[in-house]
């Protein structure tokens, strides 16, 4: 894990310490270890910081905040929620879709979940752990991510002014005390299947953000 190679420099500029930190040389080992022993980590290396190239530190408006990545072949590349073109759309994907067309009208194809668009509008997709082992949901839970991303919202919180944090279920609502009340909060029950009809449908999340915005963004 070379510095120079992870963040781009807004972001170095104020998470670079973190890569000398004990914590960090233990996730590296660790995924190391996992490689070693024959298993396949997801997203592929040059994308578990996708979304720190995709959204810089200084045009970011708006945090969706996910959970670790897919853990099939060919669906992580590095932003929560999102698959490459041409990936079949995961449930929680395909609910987020079905709240956006009741939201604001826009049906989206169902053969791109690519988010890469949103991020381009300064919607920062992040999961709160960056990598997976395939197959193995949470694999990679409790192994020194939260750590970085931690901090990675407290540096959010801390610089920015006025952003707004998408916290969909009770993971991601968890970080709530690391988020300043100088910034936004719109929280609902997550977008998975087991979860999405007791609040995320009907919550309306893309027309609360354009309102929050004062503008429209190409959703």
């Amino acid at each position: 894990m070379s510095t120079k190679v992870l963040l781009p420099d807004d972001w170095l500029e104020h998470l670079g310490s973190e890569f000398e930190k004990p914590y960090m040389k233990d996730l590296k080992a660790r995924l190391l270890a996992d490689k070693k022993a024959g298993k396949k980590i997801y997203p592929p290396g040059p994308l578990i910081f996708n979304a720190f190239n995709k959204t810089c530190l200084k045009d970011l408006k708006v945090v969706i905040l996910g959970q670790d990545p897919y853990h099939g072949p060919n669906q992580a590349h590095g932003l929560c929620f999102s698959v490459p073109t041409g990936v079949k759309l995961p449930p929680s994907l395909q609910n987020i879709y079905k709240e956006l067309k009741a939201d604001l009208g826009i049906a989206k194809e169902t053969n791109d979940g690519n988010l890469e668009a949103w991020a381009a509008q300064g919607i920062f997709l992040l999961n709160t752990t960056l990598t997976v082992c395939e197959g193995q949901a949470m694999s990679h839970k409790d192994i020194g991510w939260e750590n970085f991303t931690d901090q990675v919202i407290s540096v959010i919180s801390s610089i920015k002014e006025k952003v707004i944090f998408v916290l969909w279920g009770s993971h991601a609502q968890s970080k709530i005390p690391l988020i300043d009340n100088k910034h936004f909060i719109i929280k609902s029950p997550h977008p998975s299947p087991l979860s999405a009809h007791r609040g995320f449908f009907g919550s309306k999340p893309f027309s609360k953000i354009n309102s929050l915005l004062n503008t429209e963004l190409d959703w």
